[in-house]
């Protein structure tokens, strides 16, 4: 087996890339860069497996072809021509550009450039296998392409379907956090599977699913398929079966945890408890169906972490201060708690009453959001000699 180390590139929303670099050096990779919004790392055809498995915080593995300056369509052509295509994809592989992006740069237009990278892959396939016609009957190779500043960074896509997508979340509601970001929140946090987390809005469950999977050590990869798969020439089959092993035996579902879902919609709550069910986690999540204004816990030391409702319509903005208000309301009453909230509504420490102990700004898509942090005190230290 080929032990060939391979760049791979991993996107994260902008402004969680430290969660996602220490996933990576978790799982024992070598961090190359790191920028906004993706970073880069080393590791061979057991890693592209591992990595697209493993990884909560990640949309995707780009397996990196190259990058080289263009200024020109030309430039583009030539550059594109000169990488080593035929060490990548077989001489049947389907490929094209599937995304091109670009910023602060000369050549913009994503159709030019797909088109033109195109042709020119197809000339060094043709030369390299001395064939005629490229049959493209065969796997498929995706390829995605960034362009910033001139620098063109070409990467094949090993996912596929993005790996938010973990298959668990049939029904959602109608402004769902995706599961990477939901994850990645979780991880910002000092929440660990042996303290309680509440979601007063839990909506379709993200949070509280994917706290679960955190808690059973369940790799958010283990049921779904990816693109890659078929790429039998540069992933022996026996690097998967590795990889999924590896998961199958990590798994420890019988953990013992509070984790609890309210939401006040009831067919929403019935959505996020079968969310659960496909997730395997059903077990391990209380989901209740729970206005905001009855929240309460009897325990002490308990995390909420939420995305609350952030009044995406005028008539739902007029609703925000007295929601804020409540949930502010609430939380003074919840002795000792931390409480951790995802929003794009900039008045929330006003109308909760209290100053954030921390603030970090997040790009989720296009929308800022920030991530409000309340923290609590910590819990006594359990003596062990007791």
């Amino acid at each position: 087996m080929s032990m060939t180390v391979y760049e791979l590139i991993a996107p994260c929303h902008f402004g969680l890339e430290a969660v996602l670099k220490k996933e990576i050096m978790d799982l024992g990779y070598e961090i190359s860069h790191v920028e906004d919004g993706k970073v880069t790392f080393l590791g061979d055809a057991e890693a592209i497996c591992r990595a697209n498995i493993f990884l909560r915080t990640t949309e995707r593995i780009l397996l990196k072809v190259g990058s080289f300056q263009a200024a020109t369509f030309e430039e583009l052509f030539q550059e594109t021509k000169a990488l080593p295509w035929e060490l990548m994809i077989p001489v049947d592989g389907r490929f094209w550009v599937k995304k091109a992006n670009s910023v602060k740069s000369r050549l913009f237009s994503p159709s030019d450039i797909q088109s033109i990278m195109k042709k020119a892959m197809v000339e060094r396939m043709k030369q390299a296998y001395g064939v005629e016609v490229i049959p493209e009957t065969g796997a498929d190779y995706p390829i995605r392409v960034s362009l910033y500043k001139d620098t063109v960074t070409v990467a094949l896509d090993t996912t596929g379907e993005s790996l938010h997508k973990r298959g668990y979340r049939k029904m959602t509601s109608k402004a769902p956090i995706e599961e990477t970001l939901a994850a990645a929140l979780i991880m910002l946090t000092p929440w660990k599977g042996d303290r309680i987390l509440v979601d007063p809005f839990c909506g379709s469950g993200t949070f509280p699913i994917e706290a679960a999977m955190m808690a059973a050590k369940i790799a958010p990869g283990m049921n779904r398929s990816f693109l890659s798969e078929e790429w039998k020439h540069m992933i022996p089959r026996k690097c998967w079966y590795h990889a999924i092993n590896e998961a199958n035996e990590q798994v420890e579902d019988t953990v013992q945890v509070d984790i609890q879902g309210y939401d006040l919609d009831g067919d929403i709550i019935r959505a996020a408890r079968a969310n659960a069910e496909l997730a395997g986690v059903a077990h391990l999540i209380h989901f209740q169906q729970r206005a905001v204004k009855d929240l309460s816990h009897p325990k002490k030391y308990g995390f909420l972490i939420t995305n609350p409702p952030y009044g995406e319509r005028i008539e739902e903005k007029r609703n925000l201060p007295a929601l804020y208000t409540q949930i502010g309301e609430r939380f003074r009453a919840l002795d000792s708690w931390s409480a951790f909230l995802i929003t794009s509504y900039e008045d929330v420490e006003k109308y909760m009453g209290r100053k954030a102990d921390k603030n970090r700004k997040i790009y989720n898509g296009m929308m800022k959001t920030y991530f409000y942090q309340f923290l609590g005190p910590k819990p006594p230290r359990k003596r062990s000699d007791v």
